[in-house]
């Protein structure tokens, strides 16, 4: 899981990213393809 400042070019990365916000944090899940999880921080 990679943990960025900002997520908004992560997202963009694939077409099936998703932003979730999970207990204050924002991540990026994607379940076609994991490699792309990401975490805000």
């Amino acid at each position: 899981m990679k943990i960025k400042n900002s997520l908004k070019a992560l997202a963009q990365r694939h077409r099936d990213n998703r932003m979730v916000r999970r207990k204050g944090r924002v991540y990026i899940i994607n379940k076609k393809n994991p490699r792309f999880k990401a975490r805000q921080g």
